[in-house]
């Protein structure tokens, strides 16, 4: 891949990584659970290409500069476009959604013009927003959503906020770290009353927040952990009666 290449790459592509795992797991899961329609193909490339859109959507209120994001704009709301009409089309029923992607939407762009992006609401917002492809995938499918995927994936990523501050932005907080802590106690609980296999992953998210937190671990390697929970987290979702 050439610099100019590679550039043009980072032009269009976010540097956030972990937006990706929010974006496929919720959807792998539906599909896991729901099983496969023909609408979930471009429903995959609608909830990438919206995710992009969104993400210069909310540089170019946060910035002030929309000139600034305008080619990546103009890109990615036509794609968008395109590949949700046959979706909704198909499936008239998905846009009982669209009041609660609304409002979620409308929490990042007031915490993008307030500059606060890396708020906890914020984050949270955008997790909703993440685990509700779940049964968004369900509905595209043909059938009634199976709300147990859905609760897990939630329970899972509203977790992560949290573990993943007291890695990074918030380590050494003793406040985040016992939050982290209570939070995952309260989500092994729930779990517990899911499924047996869920319960056993989230003990072992449980640990995960109560152990590492003061390590001397790299964004890198948090993530190596999270693609390793995520996994389990999937089979987990999977497997939920």
């Amino acid at each position: 891949m050439t610099t100019t290449t590679r550039a043009r790459r980072r032009q269009y592509v976010p540097p956030q990584h972990g937006a990706w795992a929010m974006l496929l797991l919720p959807y792998l899961a539906g599909l896991l659970v729901s099983g496969f329609a023909w609408p979930a193909v471009p429903l995959l490339g609608a909830w990438i290409a919206g995710y992009l859109l969104s993400y210069y959507l909310l540089q170019a209120v946060k910035t002030r500069r929309p000139a600034r994001f305008r080619p990546q704009i103009a890109w990615y709301a036509p794609v968008t476009v395109i590949l949700a009409v046959p979706v909704v089309a198909a499936r008239p029923a998905l846009l009982w959604f669209a009041p609660a992607y609304a409002v979620l939407l409308a929490v990042n762009v007031w915490y993008a013009w307030r500059r606060r992006e890396r708020a906890l609401l914020n984050d949270l917002a955008s997790v909703v927003q993440s685990c509700l492809m779940a049964p968004v995938v369900a509905v595209v499918a043909g059938s009634a959503p199976r709300w147990q995927p859905f609760l897990i994936v939630l329970l899972y990523f509203t977790g992560t906020v949290l573990f993943v501050k007291t890695m990074i932005r918030e380590r050494g907080s003793v406040a985040y770290r016992r939050a982290s802590i209570v939070y995952h106690l309260a989500a092994l609980a729930v779990a517990t009353l899911i499924d047996a296999f869920a319960a056993v992953v989230f003990a072992g998210l449980l640990g995960r927040a109560w152990l590492l937190p003061g390590r001397p671990l790299t964004p890198k390697q948090v993530g190596f952990v999270e693609i390793g929970a995520s996994v389990l987290v999937l089979a987990a979702a999977a497997l939920a009666d």
